[in-house]
């Protein structure tokens, strides 16, 4: 009962609209078929206009003035294209015709001839053709049960006008609703199939942003263990420089005693917690332990780093430029895992190529830049992620510094990264 009670509710909501267009399910899209609108609308304006010409002599022949009849001709040839804009519009025309066509010919003097062989007036076959084509179309447009009340109400629709001009239901009328409904369940499995594929394609969309997602919050945390050693080790060095300072100073007063025990606890304090979350992050590493308390390299390991990648084949130039000195370990940690990658790249992706290395000193920063040649033949299918690039560049963000990729004009790689060694102003704490 209560679902009886909603039909009313349910049919004005779907069908008592001109909706420019029906989105496929659970999406904001509209099908992909309509990309050939266009192309689509000149047959069927061919067709509507032959329709046209039709309808106005059927309904002449039917009693109706020639006005009228051309009026009524053109609406529900119209329909035919409007379909293709405002489906349930045009739907909507097209029975309302049909409707005003069977009302006008049983009340005219004229009378309507019977042939047991076709279906009644005003369903002759082309117009017969019109309706399946109109309903095919509302039916890849609609939603399934739209497509279903609008196929329950013409068959009424037709019922109807075959009783009011035959007096009676026959074959043929059947045999209509029967092309009707296949029109019907033909657009509507071709509009399901196509909701299938646009959930299936918003699905794989979705896991590849998640899978990026999660590279990147691994990549993250793998930097924030790395740099975790490093602030542990300053946190270590103040709470000694701090107990040891008293030491230094002859006669230092109870203040700064007080000021650098101050100090010193604050170090411990910071340092504990440090390694609370350092304990978290390392409790997910899936390296092994040894590599886990491995103290983190700096471009002094470059030299190792090189001579590694060499013993595979690789062929790796280096040269340093500008003058060296002493830069943040965070700094280095970052430079040398650059240049990790990029090499790791080379090696996957660039077999037999010849890789340089160049890392430039100035007053600013650093500046890394590694590049490969061409590879003299394709790459075997590499087992790696291929996020590689995108930890690079949370590196380099890091540090508010530039990260530049891409391919070389003799068909090589390059990646160049500047690494500021102070922060960028809008990061400076105040």
């Amino acid at each position: 009962m209560a679902a009886l009670r909603a039909v009313p509710g349910n049919l004005r909501e779907d069908l008592w609209t001109t909706a420019l267009d029906d989105p496929l399910a659970g999406t904001a899209l509209r099908p992909r078929w309509l990309d050939w609108r266009p192309a689509i609308v000149v047959p069927l304006l061919l067709f509507a206009v032959s329709l046209l010409a039709f309808y106005a002599n059927q309904y002449a022949d039917h009693g109706m003035s020639a006005p009228f009849a051309i009026l009524l001709a053109a609406i529900r040839s119209a329909a035919l294209v409007v379909v293709l804009f405002r489906p349930v519009l045009a739907w909507w025309a097209s029975t309302g015709g049909v409707v005003v066509a069977a009302v006008v010919a049983e009340a005219s003097a004229v009378p309507v001839p019977f042939d047991p062989t076709e279906p009644p007036f005003p369903w002759a076959g082309p117009e017969l053709a019109m309706q399946a084509v109109l309903l095919f179309l509302l039916a890849l447009r609609v939603r399934p049960r739209v497509a279903a009340e609008v196929l329950v109400l013409t068959v009424l629709t037709s019922l109807v006008c075959g009783i009011v001009t035959t007096g009676h239901v026959d074959e043929p009328l059947l045999s209509l609703v029967i092309v009707l409904a296949v029109s019907v369940l033909v657009g509507t499995l071709l509009r399901g199939r196509q909701v299938a594929r646009t959930e299936l394609v918003a699905q794989e969309e979705l896991t590849a942003e998640e899978r990026a997602r999660r590279t990147l919050l691994e990549e993250r945390q793998r930097i924030a263990r790395e740099l975790h050693d490093v602030v542990a080790h300053h946190m270590s060095v103040i709470s000694i420089q701090a107990q040891v300072a008293p030491h230094l100073a002859d006669n230092p007063s109870d203040e700064l005693k007080d000021n650098l025990t101050g100090i010193r606890q604050n170090a411990v304090d910071a340092l504990t917690e440090l390694r609370r979350v350092l304990g978290v992050l390392r409790s997910e590493d899936p390296a092994p332990e040894s590599a886990r308390h491995a103290p983190q390299p700096t471009l002094a390991h470059l030299g190792d780093l090189v001579a590694n990648v060499r013993a595979t084949g690789l062929s790796v130039t280096t040269r340093t430029t500008g003058d060296p000195r002493p830069l943040p370990p965070g700094l280095e940690l970052s430079a040398f895992r650059i240049v990790q990658e990029a090499l790791s790249n080379a090696m996957r992706h660039a077999p037999g190529a010849r890789v340089r290395v160049d890392i430039g000193h100035h007053p600013a920063g650093l500046t890394v830049r590694i590049t490969n040649t061409a590879p003299d033949g394709p790459a075997p299918p590499s087992p790696g992620t291929g996020h590689g690039l995108l930890g690079m560049r949370e590196r380099t963000t890091m540090l508010g510094g530039d990260l530049a990729t891409g391919p070389t004009p003799d068909g090589g790689y390059e990646v160049t990264a500047v690494l500021p060694t102070t922060p960028p102003p809008a990061e400076i704490p105040t």
